[in-house]
Formats: structure tokens, C-alpha cells, sequence
């Protein structure tokens, strides 16, 4: 079922018990199935800067690229490897990387090229597209693929994330639709839908959601926070859902870099951190977690401490269900003629390919229909690094 605004039959099926309006910064969607294997995928909003959250501080060129932003070992810099370290606003994942529970993919991006416009790379990243938005999530098409029984899906946000949108059901909930509804309110919306199927079903759902929501957060107030925001997937997750995805913000640094990309660099670290704490460790065993961006951000710093927007990127792997400790991907470098453009961190890998990888080893969906009707054009194959990793 796709789920949009227009006023529609079908947006009225998702909008039928929207109580609240969309959350100012965040949301997220999930979908329930019946095995074990959980996947989480977060969209990092703006244009995450991977050279800043994973620095390659062995190569002697990068700080000549970023006087200002480039650290080391001996200012603060987490070391993972001899060459990369991490952000130290970050540190609270470093316990993830020492458990092996938490792995990072440089130089990545989607096919998308040079124009670098956040809302084309995100509608990009979000459809799976070979260089060309489409109209529905590629996360939302890999439902589908699903041989572990019907996904459920709840939309109860007034602006849902692309990449779980299209034909599939694929519930959404928004931290602020946490409006107290009386008992006699309930039973006039049921008398209302009873004879429409599909409205009656929407809004079962939407009341689950919501009592499941109530029970995570144990009567305190359903915050809005990135936080909170993981705390609900979490909640969700260590119960019945296996699929989550949700956004963090905050990630276009192009003035004043240092304490912006600190800022978000805590807020991911906590919402993954809350996403292991709420889910417990049986069902963090089985879940692995994806973080993403649009695009990355150019190798050099600007003129006002900031970075602009790039190619190449970084992703985040987390969780026990993928083998950690590792920075993957093909690290091009960034000295003289490495640079793509002259000015980016040079793209060697598809985005595509880890995040079909990690569908594949996570539900076993087939091979062939990741690379056709989950990811046009990806040359993908069940012998990807990602899947022998």
C-alpha cells in the first residue's frame, strides 16, 4: 500500500488515525515479519562529512586538505587501525568497534554525480536508483521479496521517509502522534471504518502502535529526540517488528564544521547505542544496522571552517549480526590526482551494495531481484565482499 497526501482514498487509509502532526525533526517507519534477523537503516540528512567522522589520519595529505579539521591519535582521535581513526564526539561507539560490532565502508556513494543537490541525492539514496530518483523506496520494494509472511504497515506522520513509501505495507509512527484519544473517540472511529476492510484494519494497527509505543516509553512522555526516536524503532524491534528506518538531521556543515558535526556525530552514537540498549542482547544479535548519507563532503575545508558538498562517503555497519572492526571499501587516498574532481573524496563503491548485502545475508532475499527490482543497474551477486565479510 503507498501511502500519500493527496487527498485520496489511499491517503485517507494512512491518514485515517493520524492524531498529530509530523514530528519538527524526525521520524521513522517499520514493518513487521516473522523471522528472527532484524535491519535498521538511518539516513543521515545533509550530506554526512565520512572524511570527518572516520579520518584517514595516516595519510599525510588529508591534514594538508583540513588544517583545521583533521585530527590525530594525540588530539583526541580513537584510533581503529594504525590509519583511520574515529571522531571523538563519536566515542561512545568505540566499545561497538572493540566488541566487533561495528564496522565502517569509506569511499562510497550512490550513482548519483556532480550536481549535488541534497534533495535529488537523497530521493536517490532513498529509491535505490541508477542515477535517477524513482517513485517508491527501495526498501519498501525489498519487502516484498519477503518469503517470512505479510509485513504490516501504519503511516501516522503527515510526511513519511521515501524509502519505505510504495506498494508494500510498511507502518509508519511519528514520536509526536501521542494524542490521548477517549475511550468513547475509539469506538466512534471503529463503528466509522466497520464496514471498509481496509480502513477497519489501518486503524487496529494504528491503535497497536500506539499502545505498543506507551508501553516502550512505560508511561513518561514520548520524546521526539533522536533519542527517543531510537528508543521507540528499538522497542518496536525487540518485540515483533524486523524492519526500521528513521532520519537524523543536522549533517550540511558548511560554516563553523567542529561543533556541528560534533553535535551530530553524538546524536548518531546515541541512537544507535539506544537502539542496543532497547533492543537487548538476543535481538541485537541478529540486527544489523545501516547508516547512510546523499553524498559525501569535498576534501578540502572552506573558508569558513566548514566543508562543501562532495561525491565519496562513508556508511556506518552496525550490530552483532555483522562482523566488525573493520574500515572496508577501497580507500583511494586523498593526495595529488586522487581526488575526484580535484576536490572530492573519490567514489570506489556503490552504497547499493552494501545495503543489498546486507538484505541479502539478513532475510536471504534473492540475488538476482536485488540487482533488478530492489536496485536497478547494481551489479550485485551473493560472492559481494559484504556477503563473505
Amino acid at each position: 500500500m503507498s501511502i500519500t497526501f493527496n487527498p485520496t482514498r489511499r491517503a485517507l487509509l494512512g491518514g485515517a488515525c493520524s492524531l498529530a502532526a509530523m514530528p519538527l525533526t524526525t521520524r521513522f517507519a517499520l514493518a513487521e515479519g516473522n523471522g528472527d534477523n532484524r535491519f535498521v537503516a538511518i539516513i543521515l540528512r545533509g550530506a554526512m562529512d565520512g572524511l570527518d567522522l572516520v579520518q584517514p589520519y595516516g595519510d599525510p595529505a588529508f591534514r594538508v586538505l583540513r588544517p583545521e579539521l583533521a585530527m590525530t591519535p594525540d588530539s583526541g582521535l580513537y584510533d581503529l587501525d594504525g590509519y583511520f581513526g574515529l571522531h571523538p564526539a563519536a566515542r561512545d561507539l568505540y566499545p561497538l568497534w572493540r566488541r566487533g560490532e561495528l564496522s565502517f565502508v569509506h569511499a562510497v556513494s550512490t550513482p548519483y554525480r556532480n550536481a549535488r543537490s541534497h534533495f535529488d541525492g537523497q530521493d536517490i539514496l532513498e529509491t535505490g536508483g541508477n542515477g535517477r530518483a524513482g517513485q517508491d523506496g527501495w526498501l519498501n520494494r525489498a519487502i516484498g521479496l519477503s518469503q517470512q509472511g505479510r509485513l504490516r504497515a501504519i503511516d501516522v506522520a503527515s510526511e513519511s521517509d521515501l524509502i519505505l513509501q510504495g506498494e508494500q505495507d510498511a507502518e509508519m509512527w511519528s514520536p509526536k502522534a501521542d494524542v490521548p484519544i477517549a475511550a468513547d473517540e475509539i469506538q466512534f472511529f471503529e463503528a466509522l471504518y466497520s464496514r471498509d476492510k481496509d480502513f477497519a484494519r489501518a486503524f487496529r494497527q494504528a491503535r497497536s502502535a500506539d499502545m505498543s509505543a506507551d508501553e516502550i516509553f512505560a508511561g513518561e512522555k514520548i520524546e521526539a529526540s533522536t533519542e527517543g526516536l531510537a528508543r521507540l524503532a528499538g522497542g518496536f524491534l525487540r518485540e515483533n517488528y524486523r524492519i526500521a528506518a528513521f532520519s537524523i538531521n543536522g549533517w550540511d556543515t558548511h560554516a563553523g564544521q567542529s561543533d556541528l558535526f560534533a553535535r551530530s556525530a553524538n546524536n548518531l552514537s546515541t541512537a544507535i547505542m539506544t537502539l542496543r540498549r532497547e533492543m537487548g542482547p538476543a535481538a541485537w544479535s541478529k540486527t544489523v544496522v545501516l547508516a547512510m548519507t546523499e553524498f559525501g563532503r569535498t576534501a578540502r575545508q572552506n573558508g569558513t571552517g566548514g566543508t562543501d558538498h562532495g561525491t565519496g562517503g562513508c556508511a556506518v555497519v552496525a550490530g552483532g549480526a555483522f562482523p566488525g572492526g573493520r574500515v572496508m571499501g577501497q580507500w583511494p587516498g586523498v593526495g595529488d590526482g586522487e581526488l575526484y574532481a580535484n576536490r572530492d573524496l573519490m567514489p570506489t563503491g556503490d552504497i547499493r551494495e552494501v545495503a543489498a548485502a546486507m538484505l541479502y545475508r539478513q532475510f536471504g532475499f534473492d540475488a538476482a531481484a536485488l540487482s533488478t527490482n530492489i536496485f536497478p543497474g547494481l551489479d550485485f551477486s551473493a560472492s559481494s565482499v559484504f556477503v563473505r565479510a
